[in-house]
């Protein structure tokens, strides 16, 4: 058994700007979309549309939209993180530190940070139940990418995914019953319980990545937990950008039919541990906005279902999978 005071565990989130303005936006743009997992694609091809077209246009159209979810706290997705970061700390014993694989806090900086504590042992977990490479590895890259830095790395673990931990299920269902307790089941009303994940390029997919099974396998087990039938959930896909194929059905297009068809939603993205831009812009605001656009009575409603957060549940669910992976360093 080693010195827990010498182990740390590493949370990593893909990021946020630092600011809701135009500014913020282009740098952290530049930074995400500069990532070859992010967009696979010659530099040759991609630096073009990305420097002469992209950055040009989208800042501004992005810090709206992160005006519309910024809070005293700053960016939702940075505060949810570091809340979840200092429960986590307190339950295990150990120093618990978030990262953000683009924006700050850097995954370099806190790794630096972590060496001048005196941290020898670290624990990364990025923070998707579902392995993507898009998410998952990217975040890792950026751990290891620190190794080739520096003289003398900390012994590393690393965190593969949790897409059908016990825990995780159970969280995510605890947080879809307390909603539902709040403000009643769609399922009740004729509805379905809609759970979106992001998607990814079918050409990701072809290639023998895992997430749209795991996504798959997750949602399964959920409706299960649940005890829903078969027509009262639908698992679906979000946050698509660029002209490629991506993975189907898109949440905006069952939201939209199910409005004109008059079928209330409950929507909920057991992909994203925290709550950030996709989840309260793209489904609570804009997406519940579209719905009721569309609807043709209002007794069809649209409700978002909160990420699982820093609650209880969740809190505990990381504590269960995180203490599996320190035996023997803690």
């Amino acid at each position: 058994m080693k010195d827990p005071t010498k182990t740390a565990v590493l949370l990593i989130n893909t990021g946020s700007p630092e600011a809701p303005t135009t500014p913020a936006l282009r740098r952290y743009l530049d930074q995400f979309l500069s990532d070859t997992r992010i967009v696979d694609l010659p530099r040759w091809r991609w630096w073009p549309v990305l420097h002469g077209i992209i950055l040009r246009t989208r800042p501004k159209k992005s810090a709206e939209l992160y005006q519309n979810i910024w809070t005293e706290a700053g960016s939702p997705l940075v505060a949810n993180m570091e809340a979840l970061a200092q429960e986590l700390s307190t339950r295990l014993g150990v120093k618990v530190v978030a990262a953000m694989r683009y924006g700050a806090p850097s995954v370099e900086t806190v790794m630096e940070a972590l060496k001048k504590d005196g941290i020898e042992q670290v624990l990364a977990m990025p923070l998707f139940a579902q392995y993507c490479p898009h998410t998952s590895a990217s975040c890792l890259d950026a751990v290891f990418k620190v190794g080739l830095r520096v003289r003398d790395m900390p012994s590393l673990r690393t965190v593969h995914d949790f897409h059908d931990h016990p825990a995780y299920i159970h969280a995510v269902k605890a947080r879809i019953e307390a909603h539902w307790a709040e403000h009643g089941r769609a399922i009740d009303r004729g509805g379905r319980l809609v759970l979106s994940f992001h998607s990814t390029p079918v050409a990701s997919r072809e290639k023998g990545d895992v997430y749209y099974a795991q996504c798959l396998r997750s949602g399964e087990l959920i409706a299960q937990s649940l005890g829903l039938g078969p027509k009262e959930w639908q698992v679906t896909f979000q946050s698509r950008f660029g002209h490629q194929p991506w993975i189907e059905p898109f949440t905006i297009d069952v939201a939209t039919k199910a409005a004109e068809e008059g079928v209330s939603l409950d929507v909920v993205c057991p992909g994203f541990a925290v709550d950030c831009l996709e989840t309260l812009e793209e489904i609570g605001l804009s997406m519940k906005e579209d719905f009721e656009k569309a609807r043709k009575s209002d007794a069809v409603t649209f409700s978002y279902v909160p990420a699982i957060n820093a609650t209880p549940e969740a809190v505990s669910a990381y504590e269960e999978i995180l203490l599996a992976e320190l035996q023997g360093w803690v």
